[in-house]
C-alpha cells in the first residue's frame, strides 16, 4: 500500500460520483428542519440506530438490508420508508436522502461509506470504520477532502461525561505521567477458532451475494449469518475490532495518542478462516507534549491483565475493563464505562477519586453531535478522521495476529518498516465488481 494507490482508490471513486451527475453538495438544513435518512442493514444493531434516529424527532426515508424476513418488523413500523436490497441501487435513485445510517457486517462499512459520500450525504457508520487499514486510512482521507458532510463513527460511548471526567483527572496529574494503559473484555460471545462449515443451507428471503459483496464467494450457511459474521475473517474484525473502537477511542482522547510505533500480539485457536480463541495485543507509542512513551495492552478471550497494585484483596477484575498506570497510581475502572468516576489506587489502598473542577466541554449526546454537524455544528466527536486513525490502530493489531511477529508501525506510508511481507495484510482482495 502506498500514497499512489491511494491517490487511485480516491480518484476513481471521485471519478463514479461525477460520470452519475452525482457530485452535488448536501442540502442545507436549518436548526428545526428534519433530516432525511436511510439505514442499511436494520436486522441487528441497525434497528436502535434507526429508532435513536427517529426518536430525536428525524425522518427515515429509506430502509435497506439484504434479508428481508430479519428486516421485516422494521419494514412494518415504517411503511412509509422506501424498501431496499442493494444500497448502490437505493444511492442511485433515490434523492431525497440527506444523510445515511450504516450498520451492515464489518466488510460492507467501506463500500457503503465510500458510496454514501460519493453521493453527498453524510455519514454515520458502526464501530469498526472499516475491515481493513487501508479502507480506514482511505475513507478517512474521503471524509477530510468533503469538508460539507458530518461524519460519525457508532462508538457511542465516546460521548459520556465520564470520558471528559477521566480526561481532566489524568491531565491534572492525579495519578502523575501515565506509562501503561490496559483494556480487557469478555468478547467474543460468537464463535471462533473454528473451521468453515461444509454444508450449504438454503435461504430463501435472502439476497446471499449481496450479502457477500466484496468477500470471496462461498455458500451460505447459517455459521455466518445472522450475527456470527464477526469471527470470520473474511466478514469481520473480530473481538479486537468489536469492542477495541469503543474502548481505544475514550484513551486517544483522553491521554492525547498518536499513531503507535509498534504492535505485538499472542493468540490461542488461530486459524486461516477464523479470529482465534483468545488473544493479547501490545501497542507501543511515543512520547507527546508532556505525555512520556506507554504502552496500551489489548486482552480478549478470558486473558486479563495483572491485578493492579492497591486493588483490594479478593476484589475480581470485572469480564470487561480498563485501568490506567502512572507513576504515583492507578486509575481504575472495574467495569468499563459503568463506573464512571473510577478510583485511584495507591500503597495506601483504593481513593474515590473527587474531580478537579471541569475544563472540558460536554458532549450534547453522541446521536445529537452528529445531527449538529450535519446542521452546520462543530464536527462530531468520533468524525471519520478522528475516528480513522483510532479504527487503523485496532486493525494493525489484527494484522499481527496473521503475521505472528512484532511489527513496527510507519503511519507516514502506512507501512510495517520491519516486515514488507506483512502489508499484504493491510487491505484485502475484492471479489470481481466490488471493486473500489
Amino acid at each position: 500500500m502506498n500514497i499512489l494507490t491511494r491517490r487511485k482508490f480516491l480518484a476513481a471513486a471521485g471519478s463514479a460520483a461525477v460520470a452519475a451527475g452525482l457530485s452535488r453538495g448536501p442540502r442545507a438544513l436549518a436548526a428545526n428542519d428534519k433530516i432525511d435518512i436511510a439505514v442499511i442493514g436494520v436486522g441487528g444493531q441497525g434497528k436502535g440506530d434507526l429508532r435513536s434516529a427517529a426518536h430525536h424527532g428525524h425522518n427515515i426515508v429509506a430502509i435497506c438490508d439484504v434479508d428481508w424476513r430479519m428486516a421485516g418488523s422494521v419494514f412494518d413500523a415504517y411503511p412509509k420508508a422506501k424498501k431496499w436490497r442493494d444500497y448502490r441501487e437505493m444511492l442511485d435513485k433515490q434523492h431525497n436522502i440527506d444523510a445515511v445510517v450504516i450498520a451492515t457486517p464489518d466488510h460492507h462499512h467501506a463500500f457503503a461509506s465510500m458510496a454514501a459520500l460519493g453521493h453527498g450525504k453524510h455519514v454515520y457508520c458502526e464501530k469498526p470504520l472499516t475491515h481493513s487499514v487501508f479502507e480506514a486510512r482511505t475513507l478517512a482521507e474521503t471524509a477530510a477532502r468533503k469538508k460539507k458532510l458530518a461524519t460519525q463513527m457508532g462508538n457511542q460511548g465516546q460521548a459520556d461525561d465520564h470520558v471528559r471526567v477521566t480526561a481532566e483527572v489524568l491531565r491534572a496529574g492525579m495519578i502523575g505521567p501515565v506509562r501503561e494503559v490496559h483494556l480487557w473484555t469478555d468478547r467474543p460471545i460468537w464463535p471462533q477458532g473454528i473451521e468453515r462449515p461444509a454444508a450449504e443451507t438454503p435461504h430463501e428471503e435472502m439476497n446471499w451475494d449481496l450479502w457477500l459483496g466484496a468477500a470471496p464467494e462461498r455458500p451460505y450457511n447459517p455459521a455466518y449469518h445472522p450475527f456470527k459474521w464477526r469471527g470470520w475473517w473474511d466478514f469481520g474484525t473480530g473481538a479486537l475490532g468489536d469492542m477495541g473502537c469503543h474502548m481505544f477511542h475514550p484513551v486517544f482522547y483522553e491521554i492525547e495518542l498518536g499513531a503507535p510505533l509498534s504492535v505485538e500480539a499472542t493468540s490461542g485457536g488461530f486459524n486461516a478462516e477464523t479470529y482465534p480463541l483468545k488473544s493479547t495485543v501490545k501497542y507501543e507509542f511515543a512520547a507527546r507534549g508532556a505525555w512520556p512513551a506507554c504502552a496500551l495492552t489489548w486482552y480478549d478471550g478470558g486473558n486479563k491483565p495483572p491485578r493492579p497494585a492497591g486493588l483490594p484483596e479478593g476484589e475480581q477484575l470485572a469480564p470487561t475493563g480498563m485501568y490506567y498506570v502512572g507513576d504515583k497510581g492507578v486509575l481504575f475502572r472495574g467495569d468499563h464505562g459503568d463506573d464512571k468516576a473510577g478510583r485511584i489506587l495507591t500503597a495506601n489502598g483504593p481513593q474515590e477519586i473527587t474531580p478537579p473542577a471541569p475544563t472540558l466541554e460536554r458532549s450534547p449526546g453522541h446521536w445529537e453531535e452528529w445531527f449538529r454537524a450535519i446542521k452546520g455544528g462543530p464536527a462530531a466527536g468520533a468524525n471519520f478522521q478522528l475516528s480513522g486513525r483510532v479504527t487503523e490502530t485496532v486493525l494493525i493489531g489484527n494484522a499481527a495476529l496473521k503475521a505472528g511477529k512484532k511489527l513496527e508501525w510507519d503511519a507516514a506510508s502506512a507501512t510495517f518498516k520491519n516486515a514488507p511481507d506483512a502489508n499484504h495484510f493491510l487491505r484485502r482482495e475484492y471479489r470481481k465488481g466490488w471493486e473500489l
